[in-house]
């Protein structure tokens, strides 16, 4: 159960930039993305709160982070036109194998 509260978590991790991203125009602030990002973050952490009960701090939090850090790569790279050079790629990957590392460490 904990790993999975660790996933959503790191789910919403991703829910936060792109709030930002989408809350952001030309024209000024959309408020309504504002808020979905600030959601994000307060569904992020708690659910992190809630599965460093039964996981270890460090490895929580790296995995936590890898998600939100490689979700955020990800979706920028499909829906906001950002590069996606072979380095990026290399360096995304290398933050997935760290994480798989500690998960199965």
């Amino acid at each position: 159960m904990a790993w999975t509260l660790l996933l959503l978590a790191g789910a919403c991790e991703i829910g936060w930039p792109v709030g930002f991203k989408l809350g952001w125009t030309g024209t000024g602030i959309r408020l309504s993305w504002i808020v979905f990002a600030l959601i994000c973050m307060t569904a992020s952490a708690t659910l992190l709160f809630l599965a460093q009960r039964d996981i270890p701090m460090g490895t929580a939090y790296a995995v936590w982070t890898g998600i939100g850090a490689v979700g955020a790569f990800t979706v920028g790279i499909l829906f906001f036109g950002d590069a996606a050079t072979p380095m990026r790629i290399a360096s995304a990957a290398l933050i997935v194998a760290g994480v798989v590392g500690l998960k199965m460490a």
